[in-house]
């Protein structure tokens, strides 16, 4: 879809001076809106071609586009992609394949499409007074809550709507598991940080596995649920990462970005916030970052990876509490151990929730939390920076069941 219509913004503006010389595509039967000649199923016709200076990479094949694109810059070919499981995946690979062939090696369009948000990172914040990043960078997620509150959709109906409209992919995992936020706040971290991190190494979630009973405790407390990526400089230099679903208050401006919209705020010591807002998904706003990075490379530019290699580059923080809110089936068993503090419970049914502070290493260790019929959001104010002792135990002991 991205592919497309590149190729028809490209046949209707011609102030680029570029020229599409071969398609490679997988399957040769799907019908194309464009020139039967254009099109080739053998990669190495334009890897191999001289006359071909840049190469366009917007396939959904992580290995197969890392090979592409480690030939492509190997053979001094300029590389433009919006694959942000690849890049996430390979960063490492790729920093260093850079630096060797100093080769420009462009990726706009895989953070959050048509917002440019790598280039600011870049070029706008490249200092150390960026404290913060949170924002939602997955539109189909996004889209899938948003009917969710607005229309009160279930969770299979707004998913489906997703697909229908092709925000969301036939086998969804990527998006709802919180795949795809991760890899593009892997991304995100080396720009804005230095981190150089990969995306398992990465405190996530989706929301595939919120249930109806979170969406209505949000509509009482007048919250909206949002999938939120965030980067946290704390006062001891390391950053707070990771992407979770967070309650957001109504005054928060990610709370009014809705449907297949991204929204990003970045926060600086001078600047105060800055909201970042766009479209998130579909063809068109990729193809627009694609030819915003096609554009730059008339310039020669490229990214210089400032705070990875003129600043000490920050480390991730594993030491933090963060404010949550669980619910889970009442047959669920979760050990009031786990968590620091438990402030409120409630059981509704055969559902139960509590809210309290948990530290991120009882997260980090285990996955109980991503179970089918257990669903964690964050509050909205996260961090908890000195918490409080635990309940009296006879108090607890009534809240949450041992292990």
């Amino acid at each position: 879809m991205v592919g497309e219509s590149l190729w028809q913004v490209l046949q209707t503006n011609r102030s680029l001076n570029s020229e599409i010389k071969k398609v490679c595509i997988k399957h040769a039967d799907k019908p194309r809106n464009a020139p039967a000649g254009l099109f080739t199923t053998v990669p190495n016709e334009i890897l191999k071609d001289r006359d071909i200076n840049v190469v366009v990479e917007l396939i959904d094949d992580a290995d197969a586009a890392h090979n592409i694109v480690t030939y492509a810059l190997r053979s001094g070919k300029a590389v433009v992609s919006a694959n942000k499981k690849m890049i996430a995946e390979h960063l490492p690979e790729l920093l260093k394949l850079q630096s060797e062939t100093g080769t420009p090696f462009l990726y706009e369009a895989a953070c959050c499409a048509s917002i440019p948000v790598i280039r600011n990172l870049e070029e706008y914040y490249d200092n150390d007074l960026l404290q913060s990043i949170s924002g939602i960078v997955n539109g189909s997620t996004n889209y899938i809550l948003t009917k969710i509150a607005d229309e009160h959709l279930d969770y299979a109906t707004a998913l489906k709507q997703a697909q229908d409209k092709g925000y969301a992919e036939s086998n969804p995992a990527l998006d709802v598991e919180g795949i795809d936020a991760v890899n593009k706040l892997t991304i995100l971290l080396a720009h804005a940080y230095g981190i150089v991190s990969a995306p398992n190494k990465i405190l996530h979630t989706g929301i595939h596995n919120l249930h109806a009973q979170d969406a209505r405790y949000a509509r009482e407390k007048g919250y909206a649920i949002k999938l939120v990526a965030h980067a946290h400089k704390q006062e001891d230099g390391k950053v707070a990462a990771f992407v979770l679903p967070q309650f957001l208050t109504a005054d928060n401006q990610l709370a009014n970005v809705k449907n297949e919209y991204n929204g990003v705020i970045i926060e600086s010591g001078l600047a105060d916030k800055q909201l970042f807002n766009g479209k998130g998904a579909g063809g068109f706003p990729t193809a627009s970052a694609v030819i915003s990075d096609l554009s730059a490379l008339r310039y020669n530019y490229r990214y210089e990876y400032k705070k990875c290699y003129y600043q000490e580059p920050s480390l991730l923080a594993d030491d933090l509490y963060l404010r949550v809110y669980i619910s889970y089936d009442a047959h669920y068993k979760i050990a009031h151990g786990l968590l620091e503090r438990i402030d409120e419970w409630t059981r509704n049914g055969q559902r139960c929730s509590l809210t309290g502070t948990i530290h991120c290493s009882r997260l980090a260790r285990g996955d109980w939390w991503k179970h089918d019929g257990v669903s964690l959001i964050l509050l909205p104010e996260p961090f908890d920076l000195a918490p409080a002792p635990s309940l009296p135990e006879r108090v607890i002991d009534v809240c949450a069941v041992a292990q």
